[in-house]
């Protein structure tokens, strides 16, 4: 993540990654505005070309090269990127409401999120048809398709509904793939079968003559049976209806048709056509209110109705920026003018294709490769960046402020104080935590919403405190998500020790800036601590906060265990003959040291986030359920250092299996590349503590041993003979990476005691 160095006096938050959002991120990364902080929230790291996606399902391409990788492209931008799906708008109060998050604020929004299917009106289509819309969730459903007809035997009749320029593309597309499957598993071609609907007398209604009957020869060669005239009126399991009564037995059915706005959509107060799409000025501002935007095919402009193509939401991207940069700086908007008559070039599913322009019609394998030119030139755009030129304006001075905006930016940029000078002001604290609610417990006598000097618990009688204490800056652009992992990673130490969170106290450093921002990001990092300590039954019962250049997140936990510490799990307890037992995978501090030099794919940090976001509550109480004999949390030492925190006060060795190793997706790649987190090169001093390095120099989880971990596992000693059934209770419980690593080993006569099996 980019430092904050600017002052953040506007929000633009963009709702999707359509191809016109992905142009705002572009030039917004290339030509940042100073105090303009951008926002994308969408469901999906990784959007989809629409120009790419037939050949992608032919076969042609694989996943990354018709995929865009959103987070990437947002942290190019210094943007911040929030995996959730939008669901309705506040606009009075100018918030985005999202499905699993804090609403989110905005000074502008603009909205691009494509069209979803319209099956409302088709009985049982929504059911039993597979929507190609929206495409960006088309992948898993093509996917799944692709794998019952694999396991099908016999005939596979596929029922394409719609024949427009997708339906007639995505037709040929899949019939190509999917005959190349069966014949990869010595099954015939013939056994599928394709039908095209048509609700018209013809297909590509949009297109010329030449290239109709181009398509139809198409069709007819590869024996696709094409239904003229043929309005779908109702979808049962396995089964089609026209309105003119034919009906189709068939076996998937895929969904190209005409398609609407999202439903949430209606609910926003903006307003939509008829089909439910936002209605727009030439500028793509919404008639409704000047501070939204829209773009894409989510967009209806009310004086240049569009057809639904990629190529006026691309093409309208250059104009979104302009257009949303102009109106935070109060500057006149411009037009955008959309052309009359574009190239389509619509392939046949076998690296042919046909070129399409009004009358004009050309086809062959030289029309393919252009287009192929044309995408992956396209693409390339959002893989290599540029270096980012200087500021466009100075903040304070190009946004036009208000008198009481203008005297926080004075406050903001000055000198700033310290000592209790530094401290949060008193409103926005008070607003932003009177908006978070903690759990209530009964031995909290005196917490955070009946506050004094301090808070007061109670001890229950026959129990003994547990104190633990975390803190670290932001390493992710996303308060709300940094402060779930920042309460998970406090919570570790309580768990790893066997015992019951009580209470946390925070303390939080949040940079200087406006108080309507400060008070927003106190607000979304704190809803996501409370969270995650509510889940726990962990009390919030009070903090400090403070100024700071980087946001920054800690907790004090208290804890309680049996007084007699008998269930308490130590470091200290391994037994030779135990087994060593990770209950997740490991790879954080390569992967975010990746990420931060834009090297590391969205996914990736999608599953790092996912897997550090879930709590080691239920893996503590498995391990103490399955006779752990001693247990820590990974954190920044990484797994060795951790593991010699045990071994040492055990008095015993220890071995571990290097090929056994948990590792997060994409950690190998960036460890073997040489990006490691700036805390390796420390921990890497432990490798004194190992036996045959040279051996195990060679494997390509050597490194990671090393690496620091964020809200890491739990690292256990197990009695050997439960090990197994604890690793299988463990992955029921949602650890998919629990593994079983090693061994635990008596202590020899040598000086290093931890050795490693590069492979069995």
């Amino acid at each position: 993540m980019r430092a904050a160095e600017q002052q953040v006096l506007r929000d633009i938050v963009l709702v999707g990654g359509g191809h016109s959002h992905v142009g705002v991120l572009k030039r917004f990364g290339m030509r940042p505005v100073a105090g303009v902080r951008l926002t994308v929230v969408c469901t999906d790291t990784h959007t989809p070309y629409s120009g790419m996606l037939p050949g992608y399902i032919a076969g042609h391409y694989d996943y990354d090269a018709v995929h865009i990788d959103l987070r990437r492209l947002a942290e190019f931008a210094g943007a911040r990127f929030y995996r959730d799906e939008a669901v309705g708008l506040d606009l009075a109060n100018r918030k985005l409401l999202c499905r699993d998050r804090p609403p989110v604020s905005y000074d502008r929004l603009s909205i691009n999120i494509g069209a979803t299917p319209r099956v409302g009106g088709v009985a049982g289509a929504a059911e039993h048809a597979i929507p190609v819309k929206p495409i960006h969730r088309f992948n898993e459903r093509w996917n799944a398709l692709l794998e019952r007809v694999r396991r099908r035997a016999g005939r596979t009749t596929v029922a394409v509904v719609g024949a427009g320029a997708g339906g007639v593309e995505l037709t040929l597309a899949m019939q190509h793939r999917l005959r190349q499957e069966l014949l990869a598993h010595g099954r015939a071609a013939d056994a599928l079968r394709f039908h095209l609907f048509s609700a018209t007398p013809g297909i590509l209604p949009t297109h010329g003559v030449r290239v109709r009957r181009r398509f139809e020869r198409v069709f007819a060669e590869r024996g696709v049976i094409v239904h003229r005239s043929a309005e779908v009126v109702a979808v049962d399991s396995g089964q089609l209806k026209t309105a003119d009564g034919e009906t189709l037995e068939a076996d998937e059915i895929v969904w190209v048709t005409q398609a609407a706005g999202a439903a949430w959509l209606a609910e926003t107060g903006l307003a939509l056509d008829p089909n439910g799409f936002v209605e727009v000025g030439d500028s793509l501002q919404t008639v409704t209110d000047r501070r939204v935007f829209a773009a894409g095919d989510c967009a209806a402009m009310v004086n240049s109705p569009l057809e639904k193509a990629g190529v006026f939401a691309v093409r309208q991207g250059h104009l979104l920026a302009e257009n949303l940069r102009r109106s935070v700086l109060e500057l006149p908007l411009r037009r955008y003018r959309p052309q009359r008559r574009w190239l389509a070039l619509i392939s046949t599913g076998d690296r042919y294709a046909v070129a399409s322009r009004g009358i004009f019609c050309a086809a062959g394998a030289w029309v393919w490769r252009w287009k192929d030119w044309i995408d992956r030139r396209f693409m390339a755009r959002y893989r290599i960046f540029p270096p980012v030129v200087a500021m466009a304006h100075d903040g304070a001075s190009a946004i036009p402020l208000d008198q009481a905006e203008s005297a926080q930016v004075i406050s903001a940029l000055a000198m700033r104080c310290g000592g209790c000078g530094a401290k949060i002001g008193a409103t926005p604290l008070f607003r932003a935590l009177s908006a978070v609610h903690p759990v209530e417990r009964d031995d909290v006598l005196i917490g955070l919403h009946a506050p004094d000097d301090a808070a007061v618990l109670r001890v229950p009688r026959g129990k003994a405190m547990v104190h633990t204490v975390d803190f670290f800056r932001a390493f992710i652009d996303d308060p709300y998500r940094f402060g779930r992992i920042a309460a998970h990673h406090a919570l570790g130490d309580i768990f790893a020790m066997g015992a019951e969170a009580q209470s946390a106290t925070a303390i939080a450093t949040l940079p200087a800036g406006l108080e309507s921002r400060i008070e927003d990001d106190l607000f979304q990092m704190m809803s996501g601590a409370v969270a995650v300590l509510n889940e726990a039954h962990c009390a919030l019962v009070g903090g400090h906060t403070g100024e700071g250049r980087e946001l920054a997140l800690g907790f004090a936990i208290n804890g309680l265990i049996d007084e007699d510490l008998a269930s308490v799990m130590r470091k200290g307890g391994m037994r030779p003959g135990d087994a060593l037992i990770l209950s997740k995978p490991i790879g954080t501090g390569t992967l975010f040291a990746a990420h931060a030099r834009l090297l590391a794919k969205g996914r990736w940090i999608d599953a790092a986030l996912a897997s550090m976001d879930q709590s080691n509550r239920l893996g503590a109480q498995c391990l103490i359920a399955h006779g752990a004999t001693a247990c820590t949390d990974l954190t920044g030492f990484g797994l060795l250092g951790h593991l010699v925190e045990m071994t040492r006060p055990s008095g015993v060795d220890a071995e571990v299996e290097l090929a056994a190793l948990p590792v997060l997706d994409g950690a190998v790649e960036t460890s073997s590349a040489g990006i490691l987190s700036s805390l390796q090169p420390s921990n890497v001093r432990l490798r004194r503590a190992l036996r045959n390095q040279q051996e195990a120099l060679r494997h390509p989880h050597y490194p990671l041993i090393f690496d620091p971990q964020t809200a890491g596992g739990l690292l256990a000693s197990v009695p050997a003979e439960r090990a197994d059934a604890c690793v299988q209770a463990l992955r029921s419980l949602g650890y998919a990476g629990a593994a079983r690593i090693g061994r635990v080993l008596p202590r020899g006569d040598r000086v290093e005691p931890i050795g490693l099996i590069v492979d069995r």
